[in-house]
Order: structure tokens, then C-alpha cells, then sequence
């Protein structure tokens, strides 16, 4: 069982991968580095629900994101909050208890603070991250470390990336940044597949299609195994993520929202 919620771990803790960005070389373009948030705004709230595929859909956990604005050392930011959990019947098997926040500078979007406090399966991880952006350092729980420019954590790295002007891309082209988790730096990336109408629990839309390329040597296998969707419209709104598992799938469904910074034109029909 704990095989098969090992994904689920993965697309709970940063189901941001879906929008995860990186480089051909080892810095950001400079895209990247000083992008304006257009896509969301103070008070927005999504949930996920997550679901083992096979002959049919079984509900195993779900995931929340909140936005708020708040001050941090003197700035304005971002509080984004993002929390995990496992459902009862999987809790027997491999529970599941994760809470990420993410302080982001709202003039930059890159982040300020980071924390991760994690209960999987009982194995527990707590890592609190302050970023020097300009000094390019990382001060996490466990020491100092060097950053690239324009670093990300997990979370923010979600919320950047859905202010990402697609219209610049064409179908197969990668779109890269920088990551920083586990006192690591990652150098990630998707592709982008272009455009499609997506079929959701919640209903059908309007989509902009990725395939992460999980590089090896990351925390990956390597591959292009996940595709996620966001709305095709200015939320950017992340829709659905699959994962191929040994047996089966794992499908990521946004199930509720509330405070969107605009509607979503993207849904053709509810379900």
C-alpha cells in the first residue's frame, strides 16, 4: 500500500511540480527573476483531492492552499499555506500529515521564509528557511547554504509559475528555474505541451498541458511520467495532475476554490 501512496506523498507536498520550472544551464532566465503576480490575489483558497486510479477512482487524501497578504520584517507578503493529509482507511496504512508555508516578497515573488513541517508514515522532517535573495544564501534548520539567483521553495514556485506568459511558448519547449527543499538546491523544469479541453471530477475545461521532465540525479527517477493542466485563463488555476504508479495511477483533482482573482472562464461544464 505504501507503494502506491508514495505518490501520492509527492504530488501532495508539491503538487506545485506541475507548474515546476528550471534551466538548460544553471541559472534562471531572466524571465524569471522579477515576474508581476497577475494570477491570484489575498483571501484565494483550493482544495485538491487525490485519488488511486485502477479500475476505478478510490479518494485517498487531499491537499489545501491558502493566500493571504501579511507583513514580514517590515514587507509585504504572501502567506501561502499548503496542507496534505491522507484519509482515514490510508491513515492505517501510511498517514500523512504535511503543512508547508511560504513568506514571498509580493514586489518579486521569491520567497522570503520557507517551512516545512512534515509527518509521513511517522517519519517527521521539520526545516525552517530564511532566504537572502541578494546575498544568495539559505539559512535553514540545519546550517548556511549558497543559492542560485531567483531561488524558489516548493510552494512559492507554484504560485510563480502561474504568472508565466505562455502565449511565449511553443509546444515541446522547456521552461526552467531553480529550487531549493531538503537544504538542496534542484535544478527542475517542464515542458510545455500546449493546449487541450481537460476532463476533471469537478468538471471539464479549457487547458494549458505540462509534462515535468524529471531529470535524474534529483529527487526523480527521470522521465516525463507526471502531466498536470492549469485553466486556460488568467487564474492559471491548477486543474489536475497524473502519476503513473506500478499498478494504476494517482490523479490530482481540484475539487474546491473560493477568491479567484477572476472568473474561471476556463470551466466549459460542471460534472
Amino acid at each position: 500500500m505504501s507503494r502506491i501512496l508514495q505518490p501520492l506523498i509527492l504530488i501532495i507536498a508539491i503538487v506545485g511540480l506541475g507548474f515546476t520550472l528550471i534551466p538548460t544551464s544553471t541559472a534562471p532566465q531572466a524571465d524569471f527573476c522579477g515576474i508581476k503576480n497577475t494570477a491570484f490575489k489575498d483571501g484565494e483558497f483550493v482544495t485538491m483531492k487525490v485519488y488511486y486510479r485502477s479500475v476505478g477512482y478510490i479518494a485517498a487524501g487531499e491537499a489545501s492552499f491558502s493566500t493571504k497578504v501579511e507583513r514580514y520584517n517590515g514587507k509585504a507578503v504572501y502567506h501561502f499555506v499548503g496542507e496534505g493529509k491522507t484519509y482515514s482507511f490510508f491513515d492505517n496504512f501510511f498517514k500523512v500529515r504535511d503543512r508547508y508555508e511560504s513568506y514571498v516578497d509580493t514586489a518579486t515573488l521569491l520567497p522570503m521564509k520557507f517551512i516545512r513541517n512534515v509527518s509521513e508514515g511517522g517519519h517527521k522532517i521539520y526545516n525552517n528557511v530564511t532566504f537572502n535573495q541578494s546575498a544568495n544564501t539559505a539559512v535553514s534548520t540545519n546550517g548556511v547554504f549558497k543559492i542560485t539567483d531567483c531561488m524558489q521553495d516548493v510552494v512559492s514556485s507554484m504560485y510563480y509559475a502561474r504568472n508565466i506568459d505562455f502565449n511565449k511558448y511553443k509546444p515541446g519547449d522547456k521552461i526552467p528555474f531553480d529550487m531549493f527543499l531538503d537544504d538542496e538546491i534542484y535544478h527542475l523544469y517542464i515542458r510545455y505541451m500546449g493546449k487541450e479541453k481537460v476532463k476533471t471530477k469537478y468538471g471539464k475545461f479549457n487547458a494549458i498541458k505540462f509534462k515535468p521532465l524529471l531529470v535524474k540525479g534529483t529527487m526523480f527517477e527521470g522521465g516525463e511520467k507526471m502531466t498536470a493542466w492549469v485553466s486556460d485563463d488568467p487564474n492559471h488555476l491548477l486543474l489536475r495532475v497524473e502519476s503513473p504508479i506500478s499498478v494504476g495511477s494517482v490523479v490530482v483533482d481540484m475539487h474546491t476554490y473560493r477568491g479567484l482573482r477572476y472568473p474561471l472562464s476556463s470551466l466549459i461544464g460542471v460534472r
